[in-house]
């Protein structure tokens, strides 16, 4: 639709209306919630929603629709009024149940609970930066299925954001990448309203957004008044029209919209306006007082034809993607098989092959880099490292890195470690990638706001962690993780994988191409570990979690458990107790999450009640008194680590066999 042609006043106005008071009203409702930036966003959603979004309701999931992201969450009771006049399947008593248990309305929208919400917002910065790995994913799917005839692939990614949003520092991590690589697709409307929960932005925020922006390789456009549909249709047609930057909104809002006393104030930020000024504001705005969430004929027709062109698209959509099949079925195939999460024929083939000869020592971290080399071929991998690509292997060695303006599935996603992880996330939400990351243990706490957000969403991201203990050295305790283990398997439905060795490592990545419910984690050591005895039977077996590497010459008299490169301290010290006349099983436990969803069956006949217990960690002791008992004990690290060679370390800390002996015959 061209910019220049006139807007229906009345209809605007009406679906504008409707919008902000729908939001008025649910707040109300419920009592409690952010009215004021649904207010001064209504009329920039309209335009974008009326003239600039391609989608369509009545297929939510169409791969080519644009996606919309609502960055600054707390504004969710405007993207609720959008859903439900677009035509989406969100009824006005869902509305009227905004913030209530089991609601399709929750306090911030979330992804998988409410149709037409594309990914979870909330916690500022993570939207725009999510976006980031959305427009991502359109280019790469863009280069990978297009063809000179047939276009498949040809969206936008539209966020709206608040001055919070753009404050975190996330969001500017992930928009100095998205101007690097040209994401040309990418358009954030920047809702400048200049009020935050403290008062006014003058308080802490005074920067110039827009030259920010303009640095990081963004085109800039500016909007003086958030009311003025003309205006904003100029604005996102321009934007709409850059192919080689990624483009910033500055719209100059008004929180709280139409409130004689709340306007342009805090007060109108995070809390009801109150009956009284409710009716107030109705009133200025000349909307009915009663009866609570009116909404006329015309705000349903607002959306209406915008629908409709999205149904037209999404038919001549599907068109072409039967045309596809005719013309390359291979890649038609290929779309359908990524459609339904599964890795192509012959990849576990693939990977016992690339372990067929493992080396008597490894790195696992080296061990994790072979696995991705073989699995490149079979799962849509698409990632890399914040940085360490070396130290992390993560390379992708038959892909070109993603350049600006080319595309490509090898990521260097630069020293952002928290911005990769929403990046990740976004790539995830197509529903067509399996994207992964790597850097040190370490730094997962500058990413795991994003990593909670994954679980919680239940995408399958997944993450190599390496250099996972004080075992890494010389680089002090600045880098040697203590708690960062336990912190991530504190997370719900992420799964942790610490592996003890090249075989197991192996068995880990199995694990996480599989796991298609959620995040996986996968924790890998700097120093080469031994190689230990196994039989295929028990590479099956990572899958539940904790399993017998060792039995006992007969009915155990000690449990020595184990992950990591601590496994082979546990062999090692079970041969001496063995031969003193203990009887010892050693346990190897490369993942708590997936032992704890075992039959207590299954959990018991590996670790027996009433057996003493040892736990054994690079890693701090708290969570193991679970499985060891209030009568069994430790060998872990809970001070901060030292800069030293790793012998010195292994002694210093306690991570040497003739310690967990010693342990053992306290125990005993």
């Amino acid at each position: 639709m061209s910019p220049a042609e006139p807007f229906d006043r009345s209809t605007a106005d009406a679906t504008i209306n409707a919008l902000r008071f729908l939001a008025v009203d649910m707040v109300e409702a419920a009592g409690c919630g952010h009215p004021g930036a649904p207010m001064g966003q209504a009329a920039l959603a309209y335009v974008l929603f009326a003239r600039h979004l391609k989608f369509d309701p009545k297929s939510p999931d169409w791969h080519d629709r644009d996606r919309f992201v609502l960055s600054c969450g707390h504004a969710s009771a405007l993207q609720y009024g959008l859903l439900h006049l677009a035509g989406y399947d969100l009824s006005l008593d869902d509305l009227k149940a905004f913030r209530q248990h089991g609601s399709k309305t929750p306090g911030h929208p979330e992804y998988g609970h409410t149709v037409g919400v594309e990914t979870t917002t909330g916690p500022l910065g993570q939207g725009v930066s999510t976006a980031v790995g959305m427009a991502m994913s359109e280019a790469l799917l863009a280069a990978e299925y297009n063809r000179e005839d047939l276009e498949l692939f040809d969206h936008k990614t539209w966020v709206i954001a608040s001055d919070g949003d753009l404050m975190e520092g996330v969001s500017a991590e992930a928009a100095s990448l998205a101007g690097h690589l040209k994401l040309g697709k990418l358009n954030v409307l920047y809702d400048a309203n200049e009020i935050t929960i403290d008062g006014s932005t003058d308080l802490s925020f005074t920067e110039d957004v827009a030259q920010r922006y303009e640095a990081y390789g963004w085109q800039t456009l500016h909007v003086d008044d958030g009311n003025d549909l003309e205006a904003l249709d100029a604005a996102l047609t321009a934007a709409g029209a850059e192919t080689e930057r990624p483009t910033l909104v500055v719209i100059r809002t008004h929180i709280g919209f139409g409130s004689p006393n709340k306007q342009d104030s805090a007060a109108a930020h995070g809390a009801a306006l109150g009956a009284e000024e409710a009716a107030a504001t109705k009133d200025a705005l000349d909307w009915p007082r009663e009866p609570a969430f009116h909404v006329p004929a015309e705000a349903y027709a607002g959306f209406r034809s915008a629908a409709e062109r999205g149904a037209r698209r999404r038919e001549d959509w599907d068109a072409r993607r039967a045309e596809l099949a005719g013309k390359d079925p291979q890649a038609a195939a290929d779309l359908e098989r990524r459609e339904s999460g599964e890795p192509a024929d012959g990849w576990l083939e693939q990977l016992d092959a690339a372990f067929a000869e493992p080396a008597a020592k490894l790195a696992t971290r080296k061990a994790s880099g072979t696995a991705v080399q073989a699995l490149q071929s079979f799962v849509p991998l698409v990632g890399g490292s914040a940085d360490l690509t070396g130290s992390n292997n993560t390379l992708l060695a038959d892909t070109e890195d993603y350049l600006p303006g080319k595309p490509s599935r090898h990521v260097r996603f630069g020293v952002r470690e928290h911005a990769m992880g929403a990046i990740l996330n976004g790539l995830a939400l197509s529903g067509l990638w399996r994207p992964y990351a790597g850097t040190f243990l370490i730094f997962s706490d500058y990413m795991r706001p994003s990593i909670r957000l994954a679980a919680l969403m239940g995408l399958p991201a997944i993450y190599v962690f390496t250099h996972d203990s004080v075992l890494l050295g010389e680089d002090g305790p600045t880098h040697q993780p203590i708690s960062q283990l336990l912190s991530l398997r504190s997370i719900p439905q992420l799964t942790v994988l610490r592996p003890a060795d090249a075989r197991e490592t192996k068995a880990a990545w199995r694990v996480a191409v599989q796991n298609t419910e959620g995040p996986t984690a996968i924790v890998l050591s700097r120093q080469g570990i031994p190689t230990l005895d196994a039989t295929a039977e028990g590479e099956q077996r990572v899958g539940e979690g904790a399993y017998v590497l060792e039995e006992a010459s007969s009915e155990p008299g000690l449990v020595l458990m184990a992950s990591g490169a601590e496994v082979a301290l546990a062999v090692d010290a079970r041969a001496t107790l063995e031969a003193e006349g203990t009887p010892t099983r050693v346990v190897r436990f490369p993942s708590w999450e997936l032992f704890e969803q075992q039959s207590e069956e299954t959990r018991s006949s590996v670790i027996p009640a009433g057996v003493p217990a040892l736990a054994i960690e690079a890693g701090c002791s708290i969570g193991w008194d679970r499985y060891v008992g209030a009568q069994g004990a430790t060998v872990t690290v809970d001070r901060f680590g030292a800069s030293a060679p790793l012998a010195d370390l292994q002694r210093e800390y306690g991570l040497t066999a003739e310690n967990v002996l010693r342990a053992a015959r306290e125990l005993l």
